[in-house]
């Protein structure tokens, strides 16, 4: 099985029906991981395809095989890439990479100036964020909506998150800064440009020097 089996799309209206099975996954990967996620109702889940906020992956015979959804806060200013999940089935097939990076450039689309950021346990989710330039930072870099810590309260962890004053708990706190992005990539094309002008006047002094023999 590989990659190709499998069609990685912005969910839609029409694929509602798959709400209630993939809330019902991601409540039972958490528990067997023994972390927590915020938990999320059917309801929530279909209303995330609805607005064209989420992407399912699904195999080519129809069956549902991963998800991912987008949350906004802090009035747009951060946005989350929530609620991976790949169906067990399916795992070890790229897809959550895949699916990753579906979601990151959805984002990315619908909310070009945002930071996107991401709380999570896994090594592998972990490995994907750095691909895709995010960066390790503190919980004080992150939204400071409520709405959105309150989210957390679902997970087994929670009672460490309060009792650390919400300054870090068991997942990592990963972000994608689009300003930060810009600005190094401003100075790269400068410090190219430098270099391009400093072997420019070496060419120069030697071509000159060779004229002089």
């Amino acid at each position: 099985m590989t990659i190709q089996d499998f069609d990685i799309l912005v969910a839609s209206a029409k694929h509602a029906d798959y709400a209630q099975e993939i809330c019902i996954e991601m409540a039972e990967s958490a528990k067997a991981r023994g972390t927590g996620i915020a938990q999320r109702s059917p309801e929530y889940v279909a209303n995330k395809m609805l607005e064209g906020k989420a992407v399912i992956a699904l195999h080519k015979d129809g069956t549902w095989a991963g998800f991912c959804y987008i949350e906004t806060w802090s009035h747009g200013d951060f946005v989350a890439n929530s609620g991976l999940i790949v169906s067990p089935k399916f795992r070890k097939a790229g897809l959550a990479k895949a699916i990753k990076h579906k979601v990151f450039e959805l984002s990315r689309t619908k909310y070009p100036d945002a930071k996107i950021f991401g709380l999570t346990t896994g090594l592998a989710v972990m490995k994907i964020n750095s691909e895709l330039g995010y960066e390790p930072v503190t919980y004080s870099e992150l939204t400071q909506d409520e709405d959105f810590w309150k989210g957390c309260r679902s997970c087994v962890n929670y009672d460490i998150l309060t009792m650390k004053e919400r300054k870090n708990c068991m997942c990592t706190a990963m972000l994608f800064d689009p300003a930060e992005k810009a600005r190094d990539a401003e100075e790269k094309a400068k410090n190219m440009s430098r270099k391009a002008t400093l072997f420019e006047r070496i060419e120069n002094a030697i071509k000159s020097f060779s004229q002089h023999d």
